[in-house]
């Protein structure tokens, strides 16, 4: 459990990373969205390869998997709406204007984006006894921009630096709580559930990318990010083709 809670630190620390890269300088919109686009196929790949694929592996049929997919969907899309009325519409921005929400809202929205990865990533540990790679840099990356463009947002709004920095640590802290726990709560559980869980963060993670992050960059990448996106889920494939 505890190498778990780590990797899933690690994979939380972007959000921090983003937050104190946008201390030093906010990256260009493009640079940005070029970013989340290489992010959004790096996740694609991993729903595909290390989710989807490994949950029909592990259960050897498609109920749980297949049930697993839409009430992940089901369940962000739920959240996502709920998040978005409480005035946390785009949680990744990039326009560095102040986020028409509270404190306890930014925390849901991203606790909603992140905690299914994390949780995976103690999961495909107690599976495989290893973090697969390329999970973790899908996670790794997708973090970042969101840390960028909601700490620039936070910061316009009159945040200080220490309030922003507690908040993504405290966010960064759940997920590798989230990451143990999916290790722990898991171990011995059938086949069937482990399926269902890894189909269910799939069909989570595909519904954010559907619905955020690709929109998103590509409003701010134009057409370019189409090739960003297709180089991201190349290298993720190779590497989750490299790691057998």
């Amino acid at each position: 459990m505890a190498e778990a809670f780590l990797w899933g630190l690690a994979a939380a620390s972007t959000l921090l990373l983003g937050a104190l890269l946008t201390e030093v300088r906010v990256p260009a919109k493009r640079t940005l969205g070029l970013v989340m686009g290489f992010g959004s196929g790096v996740l694609l790949s991993a729903v595909a390869y290390e989710l989807v694929e490994e949950a029909v592996d592990t259960a050897g049929q498609l109920q749980s998997v297949v049930a697993g997919i839409f009430v992940g969907t089901a369940v962000f899309t739920i959240g996502d709406t709920a998040v978005s009325r409480l005035g946390y519409r785009n949680r990744k921005p990039i326009h560095g204007t102040p986020p028409d929400a509270s404190p306890l809202t930014i925390v849901l929205g991203a606790l909603l984006d992140g905690l299914p990865e994390s949780a995976v990533l103690g999961l495909t540990l107690l599976q495989t006894g290893s973090v697969s790679l390329a999970m973790f840099a899908a996670v790794l990356i997708s973090n970042l921009p969101e840390g960028i463009a909601a700490t620039a947002g936070l910061r316009a709004g009159g945040w200080t630096r220490s309030s922003v920095v507690s908040l993504w640590s405290g966010i960064a802290l759940a997920s590798a709580l989230a990451a143990g726990l999916g290790y722990a709560a898991l171990d011995g559980a059938s086949t069937d559930v482990l399926a269902f869980i890894l189909a269910f963060a799939g069909g989570a993670v595909l519904t954010m990318l559907a619905t955020s992050m690709m929109p998103e960059a590509y409003e701010h990448a134009g057409r370019s990010v189409g090739v960003l996106t297709v180089l991201g889920f190349t290298l993720a494939f190779v590497i989750a083709w490299l790691e057998g």
